[in-house]
Protein backbone atom coordinates (compact mmCIF):
# COMPACT_ATOMS: atom_id res chain seq x y z
CA UNK A 1 0.00 0.00 0.00
CA UNK A 2 1.54 3.05 -1.25
CA UNK A 3 2.07 5.79 1.77
CA UNK A 4 3.28 8.36 -0.11
CA UNK A 5 1.98 12.47 -0.26
CA UNK A 6 -0.89 12.05 -1.76
CA UNK A 7 -2.36 14.06 -4.43
CA UNK A 8 -7.13 13.88 -4.40
CA UNK A 9 -8.59 13.15 -7.50
CA UNK A 10 -9.24 16.14 -9.77
CA UNK A 11 -12.78 16.40 -9.25
CA UNK A 12 -13.78 14.21 -6.25
CA UNK A 13 -16.52 15.61 -3.96
CA UNK A 14 -15.94 17.26 -0.61
CA UNK A 15 -17.85 18.63 1.98
CA UNK A 16 -17.29 22.50 2.77
CA UNK A 17 -19.00 24.14 5.42
CA UNK A 18 -21.58 21.64 5.50
CA UNK A 19 -22.15 22.13 1.56
CA UNK A 20 -21.49 19.47 -1.03
CA UNK A 21 -19.01 20.87 -3.37
CA UNK A 22 -17.54 18.98 -6.50
CA UNK A 23 -14.12 18.73 -7.18
CA UNK A 24 -14.23 21.93 -9.42
CA UNK A 25 -15.81 23.88 -6.54
CA UNK A 26 -18.91 24.02 -7.40
CA UNK A 27 -22.01 24.14 -4.58
CA UNK A 28 -23.69 20.81 -5.62
CA UNK A 29 -25.87 20.60 -2.94
CA UNK A 30 -27.36 24.09 -3.37
CA UNK A 31 -27.95 23.45 -6.40
CA UNK A 32 -30.04 20.18 -5.81
CA UNK A 33 -32.06 22.67 -3.43
CA UNK A 34 -32.54 25.11 -6.82
CA UNK A 35 -30.25 27.38 -6.34
CA UNK A 36 -27.38 28.52 -8.63
CA UNK A 37 -24.27 26.74 -8.95
CA UNK A 38 -21.98 29.62 -7.83
CA UNK A 39 -23.20 28.81 -4.08
CA UNK A 40 -25.09 32.23 -3.99
CA UNK A 41 -27.91 31.32 -2.18
CA UNK A 42 -26.11 29.82 0.74
CA UNK A 43 -24.26 31.16 3.08
CA UNK A 44 -21.14 29.32 4.18
CA UNK A 45 -19.82 28.18 7.34
CA UNK A 46 -16.16 27.79 9.04
CA UNK A 47 -15.96 24.05 9.45
CA UNK A 48 -15.02 23.27 13.20
CA UNK A 49 -14.11 19.65 11.49
CA UNK A 50 -12.55 19.07 8.20
CA UNK A 51 -11.74 15.90 6.90
CA UNK A 52 -9.90 15.24 3.56
CA UNK A 53 -9.65 12.61 1.67
CA UNK A 54 -8.51 10.09 4.45
CA UNK A 55 -7.81 6.59 3.26
CA UNK A 56 -7.52 4.10 6.79
CA UNK A 57 -5.43 0.75 6.32
CA UNK A 58 -5.74 -1.79 9.34
CA UNK A 59 -2.93 -3.95 9.97
CA UNK A 60 -1.26 -3.05 6.79
CA UNK A 61 -3.36 -4.73 4.41
CA UNK A 62 -7.22 -4.14 4.96
CA UNK A 63 -8.29 -0.62 3.62
CA UNK A 64 -11.61 0.24 5.45
CA UNK A 65 -11.82 4.17 4.56
CA UNK A 66 -11.55 5.32 0.71
CA UNK A 67 -10.62 9.02 0.57
CA UNK A 68 -13.54 9.85 2.53
CA UNK A 69 -14.32 13.81 2.79
CA UNK A 70 -16.25 15.28 5.55
CA UNK A 71 -17.16 18.56 7.54
CA UNK A 72 -18.97 19.66 10.41
CA UNK A 73 -19.31 23.31 10.42
CA UNK A 74 -19.01 25.31 13.29
CA UNK A 75 -22.70 25.45 15.32
CA UNK A 76 -24.27 22.71 13.28
CA UNK A 77 -25.62 18.55 13.42
CA UNK A 78 -23.92 16.45 10.64
CA UNK A 79 -25.10 13.12 10.69
CA UNK A 80 -22.85 9.86 9.40
CA UNK A 81 -25.44 6.98 8.11
CA UNK A 82 -24.18 3.99 7.36
CA UNK A 83 -24.78 0.00 7.81
CA UNK A 84 -22.18 -2.68 9.84
CA UNK A 85 -19.05 -2.74 8.43
CA UNK A 86 -19.28 0.73 6.29
CA UNK A 87 -16.52 2.07 8.16
CA UNK A 88 -18.22 5.10 10.61
CA UNK A 89 -16.45 3.82 13.95
CA UNK A 90 -12.98 3.33 12.27
CA UNK A 91 -13.60 7.37 10.57
CA UNK A 92 -14.43 8.13 14.62
CA UNK A 93 -11.10 6.50 15.46
CA UNK A 94 -9.35 8.24 12.89
CA UNK A 95 -10.40 11.91 14.46
CA UNK A 96 -10.07 10.31 17.95
CA UNK A 97 -6.45 9.07 17.53
CA UNK A 98 -7.81 5.50 18.67
CA UNK A 99 -6.63 4.24 15.40
CA UNK A 100 -3.32 2.63 16.51
CA UNK A 101 -4.81 1.02 19.41
CA UNK A 102 -6.94 -1.13 16.84
CA UNK A 103 -3.48 -1.42 14.39
CA UNK A 104 -4.89 0.92 12.21
CA UNK A 105 -3.36 3.81 10.28
CA UNK A 106 -4.42 6.87 8.54
CA UNK A 107 -2.06 6.29 4.98
CA UNK A 108 -3.49 9.26 2.90
CA UNK A 109 -5.16 12.01 3.55
CA UNK A 110 -6.06 14.82 6.58
CA UNK A 111 -8.20 15.31 9.59
CA UNK A 112 -8.64 18.86 10.68
CA UNK A 113 -9.82 20.51 14.01
CA UNK A 114 -10.15 24.73 13.32
CA UNK A 115 -7.36 24.59 11.28
CA UNK A 116 -4.80 22.00 12.95
CA UNK A 117 -3.93 18.67 12.07
CA UNK A 118 -4.81 15.57 14.02
CA UNK A 119 -2.79 13.29 12.35
CA UNK A 120 -0.12 11.76 15.06
CA UNK A 121 -2.03 13.27 18.01
CA UNK A 122 -2.69 10.91 21.06
CA UNK A 123 -5.96 10.53 22.59
CA UNK A 124 -5.67 13.20 25.11
CA UNK A 125 -4.17 15.89 23.61
CA UNK A 126 -7.37 15.35 20.96
CA UNK A 127 -9.62 15.68 24.08
CA UNK A 128 -8.16 19.02 25.72
CA UNK A 129 -8.04 20.49 21.95
CA UNK A 130 -11.89 20.19 22.22
CA UNK A 131 -12.83 17.03 21.02
CA UNK A 132 -15.47 14.72 23.55
CA UNK A 133 -16.47 11.31 22.24
CA UNK A 134 -19.74 9.30 23.24
CA UNK A 135 -18.61 5.91 22.78
CA UNK A 136 -21.11 3.11 21.34
CA UNK A 137 -22.74 1.28 24.27
CA UNK A 138 -22.34 4.20 26.27
CA UNK A 139 -19.09 2.70 28.48
CA UNK A 140 -19.66 3.93 31.60
CA UNK A 141 -18.28 2.88 34.92
CA UNK A 142 -20.90 1.16 36.60
CA UNK A 143 -19.52 0.54 39.77
CA UNK A 144 -18.64 4.19 40.24
CA UNK A 145 -21.40 6.76 41.32
CA UNK A 146 -23.47 8.74 38.93
CA UNK A 147 -21.43 12.29 40.06
CA UNK A 148 -18.10 10.21 39.90
CA UNK A 149 -18.55 8.93 36.75
CA UNK A 150 -19.51 13.69 35.68
CA UNK A 151 -15.88 14.26 37.52
CA UNK A 152 -14.35 11.73 35.09
CA UNK A 153 -15.22 13.42 32.28
CA UNK A 154 -13.92 16.64 33.70
CA UNK A 155 -10.25 15.06 33.84
CA UNK A 156 -8.83 17.54 30.90
CA UNK A 157 -11.00 20.50 32.32
CA UNK A 158 -8.79 22.81 34.22
CA UNK A 159 -11.60 25.03 34.67
CA UNK A 160 -12.53 24.17 38.03
CA UNK A 161 -15.50 26.71 38.48
CA UNK A 162 -16.56 26.21 35.01
CA UNK A 163 -16.86 22.31 35.60
CA UNK A 164 -18.93 22.66 38.70
CA UNK A 165 -21.39 24.94 36.67
CA UNK A 166 -21.17 22.69 33.94
CA UNK A 167 -21.85 19.53 36.33
CA UNK A 168 -25.36 21.90 37.71
CA UNK A 169 -26.05 22.12 34.04
CA UNK A 170 -26.09 18.54 33.43
CA UNK A 171 -28.10 18.04 36.56
CA UNK A 172 -30.72 20.48 35.34
CA UNK A 173 -30.95 18.85 31.59
CA UNK A 174 -31.03 15.24 32.98
CA UNK A 175 -33.35 15.76 36.32
CA UNK A 176 -33.24 12.03 37.36
CA UNK A 177 -29.16 12.08 37.22
CA UNK A 178 -29.13 14.98 39.81
CA UNK A 179 -31.93 13.20 42.41
CA UNK A 180 -29.78 9.89 42.02
CA UNK A 181 -26.14 11.46 42.42
CA UNK A 182 -24.77 9.39 44.88
CA UNK A 183 -26.03 5.96 43.13
CA UNK A 184 -24.33 3.42 41.20
CA UNK A 185 -24.59 4.16 37.77
CA UNK A 186 -25.01 0.41 36.98
CA UNK A 187 -28.51 0.47 38.50
CA UNK A 188 -29.42 3.31 35.75
CA UNK A 189 -31.60 2.43 32.77
CA UNK A 190 -30.44 1.83 29.30
CA UNK A 191 -31.58 5.77 28.05
CA UNK A 192 -30.59 7.15 31.87
CA UNK A 193 -27.16 5.55 31.09
CA UNK A 194 -26.59 7.27 27.67
CA UNK A 195 -27.95 10.99 29.35
CA UNK A 196 -24.99 9.79 31.79
CA UNK A 197 -22.45 9.05 29.00
CA UNK A 198 -23.78 12.47 27.37
CA UNK A 199 -23.14 14.49 30.19
CA UNK A 200 -19.61 13.03 31.07
CA UNK A 201 -18.81 14.02 27.64
CA UNK A 202 -20.23 17.65 28.26
CA UNK A 203 -17.75 18.04 31.21
CA UNK A 204 -15.16 18.13 29.03
CA UNK A 205 -16.77 21.61 27.69
CA UNK A 206 -16.25 20.68 24.36
CA UNK A 207 -16.07 22.63 21.12
CA UNK A 208 -17.28 18.98 18.99
CA UNK A 209 -19.21 16.37 20.51
CA UNK A 210 -18.88 12.87 18.76
CA UNK A 211 -21.94 10.35 19.25
CA UNK A 212 -21.44 6.72 18.56
CA UNK A 213 -24.32 4.97 17.90
CA UNK A 214 -26.69 7.15 20.49
CA UNK A 215 -30.03 5.27 19.75
CA UNK A 216 -28.21 1.81 19.76
CA UNK A 217 -30.67 -0.29 21.89
CA UNK A 218 -32.90 1.97 23.09
CA UNK A 219 -37.21 2.09 23.13
CA UNK A 220 -38.29 4.17 20.18
CA UNK A 221 -39.69 7.10 23.22
CA UNK A 222 -36.39 7.18 24.68
CA UNK A 223 -34.59 7.74 20.92
CA UNK A 224 -36.77 10.53 20.82
CA UNK A 225 -35.14 12.12 24.45
CA UNK A 226 -31.81 11.28 22.86
CA UNK A 227 -32.98 13.16 20.10
CA UNK A 228 -33.99 16.54 21.89
CA UNK A 229 -31.35 15.81 24.09
CA UNK A 230 -28.73 16.38 20.91
CA UNK A 231 -30.55 19.49 19.84
CA UNK A 232 -30.45 20.89 23.68
CA UNK A 233 -26.38 20.49 23.41
CA UNK A 234 -26.22 21.92 19.87
CA UNK A 235 -28.13 25.03 20.92
CA UNK A 236 -25.97 25.43 23.45
CA UNK A 237 -22.67 26.28 21.43
CA UNK A 238 -21.42 22.93 20.81
CA UNK A 239 -21.22 21.35 17.81
CA UNK A 240 -22.18 17.75 16.98
CA UNK A 241 -20.92 14.75 14.67
CA UNK A 242 -23.88 12.27 15.10
CA UNK A 243 -22.71 8.57 13.80
CA UNK A 244 -26.37 6.61 13.53
CA UNK A 245 -28.03 3.35 11.83
CA UNK A 246 -31.26 5.04 13.02
CA UNK A 247 -31.76 7.25 10.26
CA UNK A 248 -35.27 8.57 10.85
CA UNK A 249 -33.75 9.68 14.91
CA UNK A 250 -30.43 11.16 12.43
CA UNK A 251 -31.94 13.31 10.08
CA UNK A 252 -34.76 14.78 11.86
CA UNK A 253 -31.86 16.38 14.73
CA UNK A 254 -29.38 16.83 11.66
CA UNK A 255 -28.28 20.18 9.68
CA UNK A 256 -26.21 18.17 7.06
CA UNK A 257 -25.85 14.53 6.56
CA UNK A 258 -23.52 11.82 4.43
CA UNK A 259 -23.80 8.02 3.94
CA UNK A 260 -20.75 6.11 3.95
CA UNK A 261 -21.08 2.58 2.16
CA UNK A 262 -18.25 0.28 2.02
CA UNK A 263 -15.75 2.70 3.18
CA UNK A 264 -16.83 5.75 0.74
CA UNK A 265 -19.01 8.60 1.18
CA UNK A 266 -21.65 8.02 -1.56
CA UNK A 267 -24.27 10.90 -1.09
CA UNK A 268 -24.25 14.43 1.12
CA UNK A 269 -26.07 16.87 1.46
CA UNK A 270 -28.87 18.83 3.90
CA UNK A 271 -30.64 16.18 6.13
CA UNK A 272 -33.88 17.73 4.20
CA UNK A 273 -33.37 16.75 0.77
CA UNK A 274 -32.08 13.48 2.16
CA UNK A 275 -35.22 12.66 4.14
CA UNK A 276 -36.67 13.58 0.68
CA UNK A 277 -34.97 11.44 -1.52
CA UNK A 278 -36.37 8.27 -2.75
CA UNK A 279 -33.30 6.20 -2.81
CA UNK A 280 -32.98 6.93 0.66
CA UNK A 281 -36.30 6.37 1.78
CA UNK A 282 -36.01 3.36 0.17
CA UNK A 283 -32.75 1.80 1.59
CA UNK A 284 -32.44 3.78 5.12
CA UNK A 285 -36.03 4.90 6.08
CA UNK A 286 -38.14 1.57 5.18
CA UNK A 287 -39.80 3.38 2.19
CA UNK A 288 -39.86 0.39 -0.06
CA UNK A 289 -41.98 -3.00 0.35
CA UNK A 290 -40.25 -6.38 1.21
CA UNK A 291 -40.44 -7.41 -2.60
CA UNK A 292 -39.26 -3.40 -3.59
CA UNK A 293 -36.16 -3.83 -1.08
CA UNK A 294 -35.12 -7.13 -2.42
CA UNK A 295 -35.40 -5.55 -5.94
CA UNK A 296 -33.39 -2.97 -4.49
CA UNK A 297 -30.56 -5.50 -3.40
CA UNK A 298 -30.16 -6.67 -6.98
CA UNK A 299 -29.85 -3.32 -8.07
CA UNK A 300 -27.50 -2.09 -5.60
CA UNK A 301 -24.36 -1.28 -7.25
CA UNK A 302 -26.12 0.70 -9.44
CA UNK A 303 -27.65 2.39 -6.83
CA UNK A 304 -24.26 3.46 -5.88
CA UNK A 305 -23.07 4.30 -9.04
CA UNK A 306 -25.84 6.42 -9.33
CA UNK A 307 -25.57 7.98 -5.76
CA UNK A 308 -21.28 8.78 -6.74
CA UNK A 309 -22.09 10.08 -10.03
Amino acid sequence: MATGPYSPPEHSPQIVGGLVRSGDGRDVSNAAAGGDLDGSATQQLPSVLAVRHVEVVYNGVAQVLRGVNLDVAQGKVVALLGGNGAGKTTLLRAITGLLGVHGGEVTKGEVLFNGQSLIGLDAPKIVSAGIAQVMEGRRIFAELSIEENLRTGAFTNRDRAGAAKTMAEIYEMFPVLGERRSQHAGYLSGGEQQMLAIGRAMMAAPKLLLLDEPSLGLAPLIVEQIGDIIRQVNANGTSVLLIEQNAHMALGVSDFASILEHGRVVKSGPSAELRADKDIQDFYLGGASESERSFAEVKSYRRKKKWSS
